[in-house]
């Protein structure tokens, strides 16, 4: 991480001309009372805060929109799950590159990049016709919200003071976080009917704005002197690749067989590739991924809790947005209120979530928060013959928005409990990494089976539901993973977190999600 931005007078190096002088406007007004917060200030908070929001929604924006996407460019429901997974993918696998490269080049610098990128591949997603061209846009935009998500919030921790002003910033910019799950999907939902290219057009012009207005609003930083330049491209690339290739091995299944050589082929190089990285990294003198963070029982247990549980949700919505449309011919806007129940609740409870974790402690909030998800799954699989909105659906919606009320900020917390101050911003990239490939492994597993045992046409109802059986089995069989993960922390030291400080955590990734 960069050293703080100074108040007044920045240092900033140009490549090829001598060290110069340039004045900002310090993040503090002087007039400002302290424990109030300038215009100024108002000004980069919400800016980067709406950042946030567009970062956010950007997880849920091609829910509602993937089954449009498969009928207007001919791709079967394996294919089309990219559009999903290709955003976690860019944010997941790049997220720990993303830190270091910030940590290096500057926030500043790196924000700003980001939103250029993320706004040119939102105008080429939303053009091409080429299914491969979109997902790589999708990708591209992952990575963008992986630099621009923790880092907006450094960006605030230093350009506030400590105290009521913080944590008022940050307290805004974690509602705006937690809402843009919910306001993705109905903004797809309204977006779609016209073109689902609307629902990858729209951030361009937004983010456009916002990076203007960041040009005179986010104060500039300092790389420090003297830094070790190792930004581990060699660790980034195999570990993207690798994850690249596992997806497409486990998507190939359906159409070519376990025994098809391309389907083997993507999974050994998958094996490979990991298995080189997993050595480079206990190798090179600064990893990526520091092993040791992973051996903590606690950051495990949080990695594999919070991966389960945002996992077997898309996969959910990925299911279930077919069911509504394609089965029961609902409208992209009646199927993003179908899900909003699952949803809407963290980013009603999300200021409160710090206080049930110092009321409760984060192991037992964990426990308790996956039995309800778990419990969700096992009804929808029990009634695949006659399952309706009222009767499976909508129950499981509000089972799996409880379970992210009471865990969602636990795993967070429990995550970097117990670790110094000064890696607390590696462990919550390592978190935020997990959680994203599960979430991108779970969407191929559940899209390939329901490839693999789509009905022909002319099928009924009934053979249809009983179709999604074996994807609702991989989606329960990891719910229940999530609960068993979480009991084996009952017994231990509860983690005792308070006060909006604490909220950081929840807005390292954009979501809705852990």
């Amino acid at each position: 991480m960069t050293s703080p931005p100074q108040p007044s007078r920045q240092m900033i190096r140009r490549k090829g001309t001598p060290q110069t002088m340039k004045t900002l406007p310090p993040p503090t007004a002087a007039t400002a009372p302290a424990g109030r917060m300038s215009r100024r200030q108002w000004g980069l908070l919400l800016v980067l805060a709406g950042n946030m929001l567009i970062d956010a929604l950007e997880v849920s924006v091609a829910v509602v929109a993937v089954p449009s996407i498969g009928d207007d460019l001919g791709l079967a429901r394996s294919s089309a799950q990219w559009v999903m997974t290709g955003f976690a993918l860019g944010f997941g696998a790049l997220m720990l590159f993303g830190t270091r490269a910030v940590a290096l080049a500057g926030r500043r610098r790196m924000y700003l990049l980001a939103l250029l990128g993320f706004a040119a591949a939102s105008l080429l997603g939303a053009v091409t016709g080429d299914p491969a061209v979109l997902i790589a846009t999708r990708f591209v935009k992952g990575f963008c919200a992986a630099l621009t998500a923790p880092t907006g919030l450094a960006i605030l921790s230093t350009a506030m003071r400590a105290g009521p002003e913080r944590d008022r910033a940050i307290s805004v910019y974690t509602l705006f976080g937690a809402g843009g799950f919910t306001a993705g999907l109905l903004l797809s939902g309204a977006l779609t009917p016209l073109s689902w290219r609307w629902t990858f057009a729209f951030p361009a012009p937004v983010v456009l704005l916002l990076f203007a207005l960041c040009l005179k609003l986010i104060p500039a930083d300092e790389t420090p002197e003297g830094a070790d330049r190792h930004y581990d491209t060699a660790g980034a690339v195999t570990l993207a690749g690798g994850l690249l290739a596992l997806v497409y091995g486990i998507t190939a299944l359906p159409g070519h067989g376990a025994g098809d050589p391309r389907t083997l082929g993507a999974l050994a190089l998958a094996a490979a590739l990991l298995a080189w990285f997993a050595r480079h990294e206990r190798r090179t003198p600064r990893p990526l991924l520091r092993t040791e963070l992973l051996a903590r029982p606690s950051m495990l247990r949080s990695a594999v809790g919070a991966a389960t549980l945002n996992g077997s949700y898309l996969g959910l919505l990925f299911l279930v947005s077919y069911q509504t449309q394609t089965l029961w011919g609902w409208t992209p806007w009646q199927t993003a209120l179908a899900i909003v129940p699952a949803s809407a609740p963290l980013a009603v409870t999300a200021l409160l979530s710090g206080r049930m974790v110092a009321r409760c402690g984060a192991p037992r909030l964990i426990a308790l928060g996956a039995l309800p998800p778990l419990a969700g799954y096992v009804l929808y699989l029990r009634l695949p013959g006659g399952a309706d909105y009222v009767t499976a659906v909508l129950p499981t919606m509000l089972l799996v928005g409880a379970g992210f009320v009471l865990s969602f900020a636990a795993l967070n917390m429990q995550a970097v409990s117990g670790i110094p101050a000064a890696e607390r911003g590696e462990a919550s990239g390592v978190y935020q990494t997990a959680v994203q490939l599960g979430a991108a492994v779970m969407l191929a597993g559940v899209a390939a089976l329901l490839t693999a045992y789509q009905p022909a046409a002319g099928a009924t109802e009934e053979q249809v539901l009983a179709g999604y059986r074996p994807a609702l089995e991989l989606i329960t069989a990891a719910g229940a993973l999530g609960l068993l993960t979480a009991l084996t922390g009952l017994g231990r030291p509860r983690t005792r977190t308070a006060g909006p400080a604490a909220a950081h955590h929840l807005t390292t990734a954009p979501k809705g999600k852990p």
